[in-house]
Order: structure tokens, then sequence, then C-alpha cells
């Protein structure tokens, strides 16, 4: 049975962030994830996952200056303090909130640059999380972003990042399966479930290609939740898709899974 973890980044946005902890539990879920925590104390949003009896499931490393153009620091050659003092603020925050999963975000890399040396620089800033992380049990998860929505990030297909999982080579250290992303780049979706099953340990969604709501669109998520039940997916799949008007009101797909009061 698939378990759905509500993302107060991009739902919920008709109030406050602090508020969308209530607003997701009173909605069914009991579980979340959020891009990034950095902006509050670690245990304010403890307290709110308490208080909203909800598990926080996976967030973010640090974006970087995103005026500039980044989107994470951990593959930038000569950044690599940066990228470990991310790194390590992230630990802090997911021991706080007993958070099983982190995303750690490369970059993007600008164009005519060496891209071999942001994915010499990932794997190796990859490997220091890993030793930092795997004391505590703690999965760390990459995530290939389409082009149209991230340009230029340093990988955009799933294979990209499978082969770079290989490359890391640590136990700790998986793929992280969006399948908006997943649609617009490589398609054959059943493929990517089945033949990697195992390799993902964290699922999203949203409709592609203008993702809103999984109910809408060319992807048929029904049977995608009964795919990923049949070859034992038991991780939570996040729900990173903007809906088309008020958040509860698309909330109808998600009904058979909500938790009842």
């Amino acid at each position: 049975m698939p378990k759905f973890a509500a993302n107060l980044s991009t739902q919920f946005n008709e109030v406050p962030f602090l508020e969308r902890f209530a607003a997701a539990a009173q909605a069914g879920f009991e579980a979340v994830e959020f891009l990034f925590p950095y902006d509050y104390p670690a245990a304010q949003l403890k307290q709110l996952l308490d208080e909203n009896h909800l598990r926080l499931v996976l967030f973010n490393t640090a974006a970087g200056n995103v005026a500039a153009g980044e989107w994470g620091v951990s593959a930038i050659p000569g950044r690599e303090a940066d990228a470990h003092a991310d790194i390590d603020r992230a630990l802090t925050y997911a021991l706080a909130l007993n958070c099983p999963q982190v995303h750690i975000m490369a970059a993007t890399v600008p164009e005519g640059a060496d891209r071999q040396s942001y994915v010499d620089t990932f794997v190796n800033n990859m490997r220091y999380a890993s030793e930092r992380f795997a004391p505590h049990g703690i999965t760390l998860l990459i995530e290939a972003l389409n082009p149209k929505t991230k340009p230029n990030y340093l990988y955009s297909s799933q294979y990209q990042t499978l082969e770079m999982v290989e490359r890391i080579a640590r136990p700790n250290v998986a793929t992280q399966l969006d399948l908006f992303h997943a649609q617009l780049v490589d398609g054959n979706l059943s493929h990517l479930i089945r033949q990697y099953a195992g390799r993902y340990r964290h699922v999203q969604i949203a409709s592609a290609p203008d993702r809103h709501e999984p109910d809408e669109g060319e992807i048929n998520y029904p049977w995608l939740f009964t795919l990923l039940d049949d070859v034992g997916y038991d991780g939570w799949i996040g729900c990173e898709y903007i809906p088309r008007g008020n958040t509860v009101n698309g909330l109808g797909w998600f009904a058979p899974w909500a938790k009842k009061s």
C-alpha cells in the first residue's frame, strides 16, 4: 500500500510555512517532506512535527546562491569547504528532526565548464557525506532534474544518477526517483520501477507535463502505485507537485489513502 508524504514547499501554500504542518495533518497525511529547513530552528520544526503527529522523511542540503544560478554547491570545484559545511549542517538538522534521508544537492554546471571536474568533485563530497551520515543510519539521495525545470544541472537522467551511485560506491547512497523528472527525460517509467527496484529509496510524483496533481496528464499514477507495491517498494512517495488551485480541493486523488481522524 503506498505511503504518501505531503511536500510542504509545494503544497498548502495558502498558509505560511509553519502552518502547513497542521494543514497536512488535517488533510490526512502522516508524513511530510520539504526542500529546506534552515530558515527555522530545528527545535521549532521538531515541535510542529510532534504536535501534529507527523514524520519528516526528506529534506535537502542548502541550495547555495540561487540568485546567482546555483542549485547546490557539492559539485562545484573549489567549493569543498562550503559543501562540507552544508553537509554538516544538514546532518545536525537530520539528527534533531529524526529524518532518515537527506538529498545532497549537486550543482548546475555553467556553459563551457569542465563537467568531469564537477563529477569528480561531487563524488568526493558524497563520500565525505557518506562517512558523516553512515554512523547514524541515514540514507543519502541524489536526484536527476529535467533540463526544462533546472537547466544545466549536473544530471538530468535517471541513468546518470544510477551510474553516479555506482561510482560513489557507498552503501548509504541511493537514488531518488522523481517520476515527473523521469517522464520528461527518460520515459518508460514501468521499466525504471521494475528494473531498478531496490536502488531508489524515495519516490516523488507530479503530473506530466504540467507538474500538478497526479490525477491529470500523461502518467497513469494508479497503475504505477500498484507496480511500486508489486516490486516491494516500501518507502514514501513525496507529493512534490504544484496544486492547480487550493491544495485541499485537489486532494481527491489522495482520499483512498488519507488517514481518517
